[in-house]
């Protein structure tokens, strides 16, 4: 056999197909590795070291890529996407990565926001969110990480057209420590303003001033996610009605709407009625079970 032709036949065998983080090879291009006893030598994943979590880098097989996707639970055992696809991926997944999230976190991530890994996304395309919690919101990378995985779409969110405006109408409410990892933190940021506006709006229909109603709101966050005709229309009916309260009590007790109807005030206002006592809305509904039932017996 000729030297040059046996020159040609060794040094093919050092070009193993891999997914490249700097190059998108087509389908056609891309020749997964064969199962032999030869697999185990080619190549594997392979991670970054240091401070943060461990990033993917796309020196790895199709077929390894596509088992990791899959031990995340971002790829069902059903689906068999393209080489690009993956590569796409993985970009996300090391982008988020980067940013604290660990892969314990991916699997949340993807069931509550499976839009979050679309092979159509850029990790450009989050960017301005993480850097919005960061420097608008003062939170720090670990915050900012629990925030999203209390709510995944905000990083859908578009930073000039709704976070921004909600957190400036949050902050002119009073409302403070926005950073804190809370879910309902989360998800007032992720609220557009006309939504929140809603609720001053209600408040304002039950005579109360824009500045009652605000006060309100701030010292009851919670009531921007309550529905209004599922929620607080039916308790204001029933306190103005059955309970025979003035408004008064509710301005100075908005608590009152974060308690259930029928497990709560329900069955207090009517044990009371039969009782022949008035007690203060607070006194009423702040009271743990044992100690409103002992009191009036």
């Amino acid at each position: 056999m000729p030297i040059q032709l046996q020159l040609l036949q060794v040094h093919s065998l050092h070009f193993p197909s891999v997914c490249s983080s700097s190059s998108n090879p087509s389908s056609s291009a891309y020749t997964p590795p064969l199962p032999s006893s030869s697999h185990s030598h080619s190549p594997s994943l392979s991670f970054t070291s240091g401070r943060h979590p461990p990033l993917l880098r796309f020196r790895t097989s199709y077929r390894e890529n596509l088992r990791y996707l899959r031990t995340l639970g971002i790829i069902s055992n059903r689906e068999v996407p393209s080489p690009e696809t993956l590569q796409s991926i993985l970009s996300i997944i090391n982008f988020f990565k980067s940013k604290g999230f660990s892969e314990s976190d991916f699997r949340r991530l993807y069931f509550l926001r499976p839009q979050l890994f679309s092979p159509s996304l850029d990790p450009a395309d989050f960017a301005p969110v993480f850097e919005f919690l960061a420097t608008e919101v003062a939170a720090s990378p670990a915050e900012s990480c629990a925030l999203i995985l209390r709510c995944p779409g905000i990083l859908l969110s578009h930073v000039d057209l709704c976070l921004r405006r909600t957190l400036l109408f949050l902050r002119e409410l009073g409302l403070e420590k926005l950073n804190l990892p809370t879910s309902l933190n989360a998800h007032l940021l992720n609220t557009r303003v006309d939504k929140l506006e809603a609720k001053i709006r209600f408040l304002q229909s039950l005579d109360f001033s824009r500045e009652e109603a605000a006060r309100a709101c701030s010292r009851l966050p919670a009531i921007f996610g309550y529905s209004i005709e599922n929620n607080m229309r039916p308790k204001f009916k029933y306190l103005v009605k059955e309970m025979e309260r003035d408004i008064q009590e509710l301005k100075e007790f908005p608590q009152y709407f974060a308690f259930s109807l029928e497990k709560r005030i329900i069955p207090r206002h009517l044990h009371l009625k039969e009782r022949n006592v008035r007690i203060p809305l607070q006194m009423m509904l702040l009271w743990n079970d044992e100690k409103f039932y002992t009191k009036w017996k």
